[in-house]
């Protein structure tokens, strides 16, 4: 059953803080630096050691941004838009983000599971009822909500032509985006545009492909690297970000800044 627009903002009021007011101590604090928070899944979610080489792209994200400019990243592995919401992760986002904060919001790998439902969504219905919750919530707390479409798989037709694999998602996304007046990063559309650059075989060094396993939907270090600059770039196109913000968009950025940390204990 879709959720009505009364029903998501009503959700998102009752999950803000009503104490949240930028007066007193926090003002006389002074200027406070701003917060890039992730909301996704498993493309974009930290990785730790047991699961290298597999890499998120929001752990290559502040290499692209300037010193000061934090990223939060609560992406979560086989998340939707609606799971992430009913398992309480935007609500505690919410109680931390501040006015000035960033929202990065990206589904759609999981809201397609039609056999779950945990975590599908229909794209012109509930998924953008859920992606309201987002919008409404980062709005009310001060923060600006920018959406992104869904990362492309690496899939190839017989003609060596990369294939779009979201069906209906992105589109959904940006006619909200364009309803709400959200600033859109299309990395749907940059990131199959990049897989169809690359080719075929080129593609298998980004995504997490190693000798015992073949996964066309998570990246290793390259691709992660790859794809949080797409990210970046569309931050600053998209007047979310100012040239001051951004850094190194045209410069190679070794692997080895990506790191795994141990499993939390």
């Amino acid at each position: 059953m879709s959720l009505t627009r009364r029903q998501v903002t009503s959700a998102a009021v009752a999950a803000v803080p009503l104490a949240l007011a930028v007066s007193g101590p926090a003002r006389a604090a002074g200027r406070r630096h701003r917060t890039l928070y992730i909301a996704g899944d498993s493309t974009a979610a930290q990785k730790y050691a047991d699961a290298a080489p597999e890499t998120g792209w929001g752990m290559a994200l502040p290499f692209f941004l300037r010193e000061g400019l934090a990223v939060a990243d609560h992406a979560v592995n086989g998340r939707s838009s609606k799971s992430f919401v009913d398992e309480g992760r935007l609500a505690a986002v919410l109680s931390v983000i501040r006015p000035g904060d960033l929202l990065l919001i990206q589904f759609g790998h999981n809201d397609e599971k039609t056999a779950d439902p945990a975590r599908y969504t229909e794209p012109w219905t509930t998924y953008q009822d859920y992606l309201r919750l987002y919008i409404d919530g980062a709005r009310a707390h001060g923060a600006r909500p920018v959406l992104a479409t869904p990362v492309e798989r690496r899939k190839f037709d017989a003609d060596g032509n990369a294939v779009p694999t979201h069906g209906d998602y992105p589109a959904a996304m940006r006619a909200l985006a364009e309803d709400e007046r959200v600033a859109l990063l299309d990395i749907e559309a940059l990131s199959l545009a990049l897989w169809q650059r690359l080719g075929v075989e080129e593609t298998k060094k980004y995504f997490n492909w190693t000798a015992t396993e073949q996964d066309n939907t998570h990246f290793n270090p390259p691709g992660a690297i790859a794809v949080a600059r797409l990210v970046a770039g569309e931050l600053l196109h998209r007047h979310v970000l100012a040239p001051r913000d951004v850094r190194r968009l045209g410069e190679e950025i070794p692997e080895s800044w990506i790191t795994w940390p141990p499993p939390a204990a």
